[in-house]
C-alpha cells in the first residue's frame, strides 16, 4: 500500500485572493504535465504493470499515481518558491503570472518563462495566453473587476435536464457545488436535491425538487461579480437564517464607492440545529460567517460590520450572564473586531426585476475623442495602411478613402487598423456604455457603423454580442405562442398616436417605485418618467403635460393598460375636454396592448445591467436609458427614433464630428417630408 504524501495542494480561493490588484495577466499550461517528471532510480520498478507482450515499468511519473498531484506541486512549488505568490501562483500545471502594469509584466513572463526553461518544462501554446486583461483560471473568469463564473462552462446548466435517478442529481449538485460561493441561499434552495441524494432515501421528485433545480440553472446563470477582497479595507458581513439554513454575505466598498459582493455563504443546519430558537439561529449564521472568512476577518483593523435583521442580537456583546452555548460562541466571537449593525428585514428586499443585475456598472470604452486619437497613433504601426496614407497626405485620389484630421476615413466612417485593444474600446462603447444599453447586434452595428469600420467588423459585434455575460443573464427569449393579430389604425405623423403603461414593484430611488412609460406608435420614440404607484389619475396627467405635451402637442389617441391610473373618471374627463379618444387595450388582456409591454421588458433588461449594489439609483440612470433605446435602430422602421423625430443622429460621446454637409432649408423640409413618407411606410408593412 501507497503511503499518502501530506504536502497540501492550495485552495483555490486562496490562490485567487493574491490576485487583488492585479491589471494584466497571463497564463501557462505545461504540456505533458506530470510526464515531465523522471522516476527515481531504485523505484521504477514500483510501476511495472503487465500486458500481453511482457512487462513495463515507467520511465517518468504517469497520471493516476495516488502522491503524483502533491509531488508535481511539491516540485512546482520548488522552482518558483522566491517568486510565489509575489507574482505568479500555481495549481499543478496551471500557472498564473499576475502584474500591476505591462512594464513589470514582462519582466515577470521572462522570468517564468526562463525557469521553466531551466527545468525543461514545456507549455502548451494553444492553452497560454500572454498580457491579456482576464484569464480563466481554475474554472473562474479573474479580471482587475474582480471574479466571475464562466459563461462558457455554465451555459450547459441551461439545457440540463431534469435527473431521473439519484446518480443524476449527485451529478448535477455537484457541479453547482463549485459554484456555491456565486448563489446566495444555497442550500436553502438546494435542500430538496440533498434529501434524495441521502442514503436509504426513496426516489420522489416533487414539485419542490423541480423549483430547486430550475432556481439553481437561473443562478448559474445569474451569477453576480465577485470583487477580490482588500484587507486594508473595511468588511462588511450580513447574515440571516431560515429554517434548516444559514446565509451570509461579505461585501466591500470598492473604487466606484459602491458596496460589492466579495463571496455569498450557505450552510445547512444539523437536525439539532434546526431546534434552536430564532435567536440561537441568528447567532449561529454570525458564528458560521465568521469561521468560513476566519483568515480575512479575525485581527481587521478596522471593524467588521456584522448586519443582522434581528434586533434582539445587538445588546449581545454587552452581556455578562452566557452559559453552554452562548458563552462557547462568545469566546469565539471575542476573537474579532467586529460590531453589530440592525436593519429591518425589508429594507433588505430586492425587486424582482433588478435580481440578476451585475455588481458593478461598467462604462465601457473611452470618449470617441480618447478613441480617435489612439486610432491616429496606430496608423503608425500599421504598416499595410503604409502606401494609402502617403497617397492621400500628397493629395491623390484613392478610391472609397480620404484623409481627415489625421484620420482615414473609408466610405465615409473611420477606419480603424488592425488593433485588438481599440477595436475592444469602440465594441464596449456602443454595448457596455450606459448610453448604449447593451444592444443586440442588429442595433450595436448600427451605432458602430455611424462612424467607424473595419473588415470584420460585423463578425466582432456578433461575437462580442453572443459572449457578453451580462446580456447572457439579463435578456430572455420573448417569442410567445403565435396569436390573432389586432390591427390598430396607423398614425399620419410622429406623437399623434401614443402608449401608455406604468412599472410597478421597484425599489424605492429618490422617492419614486415606479416608472410611467410613453411610446410614440409612429416613431417608437419613448419618454420613461419615474413615479410612484400611488400616483391619482391627476398626477399621471400632470406627468404627460410635463413631459410630453411640451414636446409633442396633444395626441389624437391613446392606447392604455386597464389599470386605475388610465381608466380613471378623470383622465376620461380630461381626454374629453382636449378632445382626445382613449382606447383601452382589452381588459385583463395587456397582450393586446405589445408595443407597451415589449418596451417595459427592454427598460427592465436595462436597468438590470447598469443599477448599483443597492440597487436604489435606477431614478437617476433613467435618462440614460431613454437615450439608448431612442438612439437605436428599430426594427419596424428602420430608424433610430430620434432620427424619426428629428432627422439628424445626436451626438454619442464627446469628439465626435459634425455632417459637412448642412442643407438649405427648402431642401430640409423636403428630406423631412420624405423621411415620413418612408416612416409611415415602414409602420404599415410592419403590421401587415
Amino acid at each position: 500500500m501507497t503511503v499518502k504524501n501530506v504536502y497540501p495542494l492550495p485552495r483555490s480561493n486562496d490562490l485567487i485572493e493574491k490576485l487583488r490588484g492585479a491589471k494584466i495577466f497571463s497564463k501557462f499550461d505545461l504540456k505533458w504535465g506530470y510526464n515531465l517528471v523522471r522516476i527515481k532510480e531504485g523505484d521504477k520498478w514500483k510501476t511495472t504493470f503487465k500486458t500481453r507482450y511482457g512487462l513495463f515499468e515507467y520511465l517518468v511519473m504517469p497520471f493516476g499515481l495516488t502522491n503524483a498531484p502533491t509531488t508535481f506541486q511539491h516540485f512546482m512549488n520548488d522552482i518558483f518558491r522566491d517568486i510565489l505568490d509575489v507574482y505568479v501562483i500555481i495549481y499543478l500545471d496551471d500557472i498564473s503570472v499576475f502584474s500591476k502594469n505591462k512594464e513589470d509584466h514582462e519582466q515577470h513572463v521572462r522570468e517564468v518563462l526562463s525557469r521553466l526553461q531551466k527545468h525543461n518544462l514545456y507549455c502548451n501554446l494553444a492553452k497560454c495566453f500572454f498580457s491579456v486583461e482576464e484569464i480563466d483560471y481554475l474554472g473562474l473568469i479573474v479580471s482587475p473587476e474582480g471574479i466571475r463564473v464562466d459563461p462558457a462552462k455554465v451555459v450547459k446548466a441551461i439545457d440540463w435536464s431534469v435527473p431521473s435517478k439519484v446518480v443524476q442529481v449527485q451529478e448535477f449538485v455537484g457541479f453547482c457545488n463549485f459554484y456555491r460561493t456565486f448563489i446566495r441561499d444555497y442550500s436553502h434552495i438546494a435542500a430538496p436535491l440533498f434529501s434524495l441524494t441521502r442514503k436509504n432515501h426513496p426516489w420522489e421528485w416533487t414539485n419542490e425538487c423541480t423549483t430547486a433545480f430550475e432556481q439553481l440553472k437561473e443562478a448559474l446563470c445569474s451569477a453576480p461579480v465577485l470583487i477580490i477582497p482588500d484587507i486594508s479595507k473595511q468588511f462588511f458581513l450580513e447574515c440571516d437564517t431560515s429554517d434548516f439554513a444559514t446565509g451570509a454575505i461579505l461585501s466591500q466598498f470598492s473604487e466606484d464607492n459602491q458596496l460589492h459582493p466579495i463571496a455569498f455563504l450557505s450552510k445547512a443546519m444539523t437536525p439539532a440545529e434546526q431546534n434552536y430558537d430564532i435567536y440561537h439561529k441568528e447567532l449561529l449564521a454570525i458564528v458560521k460567517a465568521l469561521k468560513e472568512w476566519r483568515h480575512l476577518l479575525e485581527g481587521t483593523a478596522l471593524p467588521v460590520q456584522i448586519i443582522t435583521d434581528h434586533k434582539n442580537l445587538e445588546p449581545f456583546k454587552a452581556s455578562k450572564d452566557l452559559r453552554g452555548r452562548l458563552a462557547r460562541w462568545a469566546g469565539f466571537l471575542s476573537e474579532f473586531n467586529f460590531q453589530l449593525k440592525y436593519r429591518p428585514g425589508k429594507t433588505n428586499g430586492k425587486a424582482d426585476i433588478l435580481s440578476r443585475k451585475d455588481e458593478h456598472r461598467p462604462l465601457g470604452g473611452g470618449p470617441d475623442e480618447v478613441i480617435d486619437n489612439q486610432i491616429r497613433d496606430a496608423y503608425l504601426r500599421d504598416n499595410r495602411l503604409n502606401h494609402i496614407i502617403e497617397a492621400l497626405q500628397k493629395n491623390d485620389k484613392v478610391k472609397n478613402w480620404s484623409w481627415n484630421n489625421g484620420l482615414l476615413v473609408f466610405k465615409n466612417k473611420i477606419y480603424v487598423p488592425n488593433d485588438d485593444s481599440i477595436r475592444k474600446d469602440i465594441l464596449e462603447s456602443r454595448h457596455d456604455n450606459i448610453a448604449a444599453g447593451h444592444p443586440g447586434q442588429f442595433r450595436m452595428l448600427e451605432l458602430i457603423n455611424r462612424k467607424y469600420y473595419w473588415k470584420s467588423l460585423k463578425k466582432s459585434v456578433n461575437s462580442y454580442v453572443s459572449n457578453c455575460e451580462s446580456c447572457i443573464r439579463n435578456k430572455h427569449s420573448n417569442q410567445v405562442p403565435p396569436g390573432l393579430l389586432n390591427p390598430i389604425e396607423l398614425p399620419s405623423r410622429p406623437w399623434d398616436h401614443i402608449n401608455y403603461d406604468l412599472i410597478t414593484g421597484l425599489l424605492e430611488s429618490e422617492g419614486f417605485e415606479a416608472i410611467l412609460t410613453v411610446v410614440d406608435r409612429m416613431s417608437h420614440m419613448v419618454h420613461f418618467v419615474p413615479t410612484t404607484s400611488r400616483a391619482s389619475a391627476a398626477d399621471i396627467a400632470n406627468l404627460f403635460v410635463t413631459y410630453v405635451w411640451k414636446l409633442h402637442g396633444l395626441p389624437s389617441k391613446t392606447i392604455s393598460d386597464r389599470g386605475p391610473q388610465f381608466n380613471s373618471a378623470f383622465l376620461k374627463q380630461l381626454y374629453k375636454r382636449l378632445d382626445i379618444k382613449p382606447l383601452l387595450s382589452t381588459a385583463f388582456r395587456p397582450q393586446t396592448d405589445g408595443l407597451a409591454e415589449r418596451l417595459n421588458q427592454v427598460v427592465e433588461v436595462y436597468l438590470r445591467h447598469y443599477v448599483a449594489y443597492k440597487q436604489d439609483d435606477w431614478a437617476g440612470i433613467l435618462p440614460m436609458a431613454e437615450f439608448a433605446y431612442n438612439n437605436s435602430v428599430n426594427a419596424s422602421t428602420n430608424q433610430t427614433p430620434f432620427y424619426a423625430c428629428y432627422g439628424f443622429h445626436p451626438w454619442f460621446s464627446i469628439g465626435q464630428q459634425l455632417d459637412e454637409s448642412v442643407p438649405h432649408a427648402d431642401e430640409r423640409a423636403n428630406q423631412l417630408q420624405a423621411q415620413m413618407d418612408e416612416l409611415q411606410s415602414s409602420v404599415a408593412l410592419a403590421n401587415e
